[in-house]
């Protein structure tokens, strides 16, 4: 326990004073990591529901063309139709906190005459599952920025707001407690002290008149 001294009392109560500026700055950086959380989910959603609605479509294709084409015909159209797909990571920062960012050097939509293989011996329905297949892969790259944003928002929501509380419920208890305890020793000195001083004056004016008695 700290001495119970005046010097001590001013101390704390700075302490106190500079907790509850650290308690504002964390409030508003929490409401602002919030907001950029809320803003980031808006697309992100936006995407989740874009990819179930592409690969709905596409599986619905696939189903449809292997009915028409067959099993063989497709199977062997995914052995010469696949590629090298480069995509940059790269780290960027918002509100102090690094996250990746995905970002692919080309689209994954290709032309028709691009896919390596002669497009006139298939379907119209095939070629839609495909293009559809290829919109979920763009849109899942997409997807990945949010993905990579959103969790480094949320550790640092979850880790401000638990500094924030701990600094709320424990340390400025603590303080309060303190300053409590100190600010009542020193009144009890200061009443004792008091209390001497006017026993002492008392006694200094009873003594004349014994003396003169």
């Amino acid at each position: 326990m700290l001495a119970p001294t005046r010097t001590n009392l001013l101390l704390l109560k700075e302490k106190v004073q500079s907790v509850r500026g650290s308690i504002g700055i964390l409030k508003s950086r929490r409401l602002a990591l919030i907001q950029e959380f809320l803003k980031t989910s808006q697309p992100y959603l936006k995407s989740h529901n874009e990819i179930s609605e592409l690969y709905n479509e596409a599986i619905l294709n696939l189903q449809l063309s292997l009915g028409q084409s067959g099993e063989v015909v497709i199977s062997s159209l995914a052995e010469v139709t696949g590629r090298e797909f480069t995509m940059n990571i790269t780290t960027k920062s918002i509100w102090g906190l690094p996250y990746k960012e995905v970002e692919a050097q080309e689209s994954a939509v290709r032309q028709l005459n691009m896919r390596g293989y002669d497009y006139r011996f298939t379907d119209s329905t095939l070629e839609e599952g495909i293009e559809c297949f290829e919109k979920v892969v763009d849109a899942l790259v997409a997807k990945a920025v949010y993905d990579s944003k959103l969790y480094r928002l949320c550790i640092e929501i979850i880790h401000t707001t638990r500094r924030m509380r701990v600094l709320e419920e424990k340390v400025l208890p603590r303080l309060h407690n303190q300053i409590k305890t100190i600010a009542s020793h020193i009144m009890e000195r200061e009443r004792e002290a008091y209390f001497r001083l006017k026993h002492f004056k008392q006694v200094r004016e009873s003594q004349p008149a014994t003396l003169n008695h």
